[in-house]
């Protein structure tokens, strides 16, 4: 074993903990309000980190599917719905990757539109921690608090959460690059600290821990109308976020960061892990899964540098699944929201840089006109077909820019 590719130190621990702002919002609104499985989601999580590090051997990202989160959450859709969505996606994947086709669509997705992925996935990461900060996330407004989990709401005049949030994005700009008090972990230390001391302690009292193992197919196999519905309304608007973002962008980000340690991150395994993660997470009652770049980003901006930092946060999320069980979410809860809007931001700025490296005015066109489709329609999908169709028009000089 190359024990170079599983460094385990306070670097590595910080920037394992740099994505939770993704995972933990999407991830709890679909077990409180879709109905998932606790246990089953958050194990899947871990053992999904854990094998993906052992595999890839450098940082590798494990993050919920954002638009079947968001879109499923938003319309309170049922357990059922999300296990086929989950199971349909990861033959997809597995279709794809095995037979090679993502290399035949690799071909057409150019250095422009990768950058405009990351680009505008930043942007919405950075817009997205912002309102996590000032509470106006969809989770937040769901519970109708900023932070639904603090016994208190507002400092005098002030909302809390934003009080919270400054003060992390100070830490965070004080402590960012630095070794001996990594930022990411002191965020989430102090987190936690502050929420074990000022926490609702909502479901608290009926933890009762032991050796809890996810259920096989807890809501039963998906019946043909869950699987009509989950293919148009789910599937088919999250696959080509999936293949612009968590294959082609995240293998792309990963040689950039790793360069020949990423040897084994190439878009055709991503696809076959994405597949086979999503049939587990999907038998187990848990929500679909991919390795965003955002996420990458995010924990490479926190300081994560080997498969260490997959270890490390793989085997937290297991062990709070196997010892806690269904009440696992009260123990994450702890977290104050708005710290994990800060993680958010920082994890966007990063992400969106990578666009330092575009200099002809034709790529930079693609790159924005993405950025300002994706907004515009709040939909990734959308900016990354729109981005290649254009790409390819100014390629072949059908108009001028």
């Amino acid at each position: 074993m190359d024990h170079s590719s599983y460094r385990l130190n306070r670097m590595e621990i910080a920037g394992s903990l740099g994505d939770l702002g993704t995972l933990l919002p999407i991830g709890i609104g679909m077990i409180l309000i879709n109905g998932l499985s606790p246990s089953g989601l958050f194990f899947t999580i871990g053992l999904f980190y854990i094998l993906s590090g052992v595999y890839y051997k450098v940082t590798v990202p494990v993050q919920p599917m954002k638009v079947i989160g968001a879109y499923a959450i938003a319309a309170g859709l049922t357990a059922s719905q999300v296990t086929a969505s989950g199971l349909l996606i990861g033959v997809a994947l597995l279709i794809i990757g095995a037979s090679n086709a993502i290399t035949f669509i690799g071909r057409f997705i150019p250095k422009a539109v990768i950058r405009g992925i990351q680009l505008s996935c930043g942007v919405l990461l950075m817009s997205h921690g912002i309102r996590m900060i000032s509470g106006t996330s969809s989770f937040q407004a769901l519970h109708q608090a900023a932070e639904p989990y603090l016994t208190f709401q507002t400092i005098g005049p002030f909302p809390v959460g934003i009080i919270i949030g400054i003060i992390g994005m100070i830490l965070t700009f004080i402590l960012i690059d630095s070794k001996k008090f990594p930022a990411g972990l002191i965020l989430v230390t102090g987190g936690l600290v502050f929420g074990l001391i000022f926490g609702t302690y909502e479901g608290f009292d009926d933890i009762r821990p032991g050796l809890y193992l996810p259920e096989f197919l807890p809501f039963g196999f998906p019946n043909m109308v869950d699987f009509n519905f989950a293919i148009f309304a789910l599937v088919l608007p999250q696959l080509p976020m999936t293949i612009g973002n968590a294959v082609v962008a995240n293998a792309d980000l990963s040689h950039e960061y790793f360069k020949e340690k990423s040897g084994k991150v190439t878009c055709r395994a991503l696809c076959i892990s994405m597949g086979l993660a999503n049939l587990a997470s999907a038998f187990s009652g848990g929500m679909p899964l991919c390795h965003g770049a955002g996420g990458l980003a995010a924990h490479y901006r926190f300081g994560a540098r080997t498969a260490g930092s997959n270890l490390f946060i793989g085997g937290i999320f297991c062990i709070l699944a196997l010892i806690a069980g269904t009440h696992v979410t009260s123990l994450v809860c702890l977290i104050p929201l708005s710290l994990l809007g800060v993680l958010l931001l920082f994890a966007g700025t990063q992400l969106a840089m990578t666009v330092k490296d575009i200099s002809e005015k034709k790529d930079l066109f693609v790159v924005l006109l993405m950025l300002g489709i994706t907004f515009g329609s709040n939909n990734l999908a959308i900016g990354f077909i729109s981005g290649i169709a254009v790409f390819h028009i100014i390629k072949y000089d059908c108009f001028k820019i």
